[in-house]
């Protein structure tokens, strides 16, 4: 640690960067997860929500890529489920720290009128967790599973990942 005082852009010159999303976990009415399954990479399974833009909080963030993402408003009130911190990887390379929020649970006729944007996403699943542990990766259902966990119980949780998803 540097004992020189800097001014606080030269300070800041020197902190990591890392990028900051917000999100949305939405299930059913019988609390069985909804995911959108990635357009770039079939594999992958996401929430609704993205990388903020300049001047926006994780909450606005959430809020406008829900709509976007989904074209339904899925929260009125922030209510944190948890907080994922990723490292730097090959495929990012950058920090990366993401805010989840409860979006609510959705009956059959909103998730009905979910409208995908195709070049994000190709598909909306509604499954147990039991079934979402069949298809998605270790590390990626883990995330799943906590914040599942932390909205039944009440308690936001930290989660932090160092390998790819």
């Amino acid at each position: 640690m540097s004992k020189v005082w800097l001014p606080p852009a030269q300070y800041v010159a020197t902190l990591p960067k890392a990028t900051v999303y917000g999100c949305f976990f939405i299930t059913d009415t019988d609390d069985r997860p909804i995911q959108l399954r990635a357009a770039r990479n079939p594999k992958m399974w996401q929430w609704p929500g993205g990388n903020m833009d300049p001047g926006e909080t994780p909450w606005d963030c959430a809020i406008r890529e829900g709509l976007e993402e989904t074209g339904l408003h899925l929260a009125q009130t922030p209510c944190l489920l948890g907080v994922h911190f990723l490292t730097e990887r090959e495929d990012w390379p950058a920090l990366k720290l993401g805010l989840i929020f409860d979006g609510g649970r959705l009956t059959a006729e909103q998730i009905s009128r979910i409208v995908l944007d195709p070049d994000e996403h190709s598909e909306v699943v509604v499954r147990s967790l039991e079934e979402w542990q069949q298809d998605m990766s270790e590390v990626a259902f883990r995330r799943l599973a906590a914040i599942a966990d932390a909205r039944r119980t009440g308690a936001a949780c930290y989660l932090q990942q160092t390998e790819p998803a």
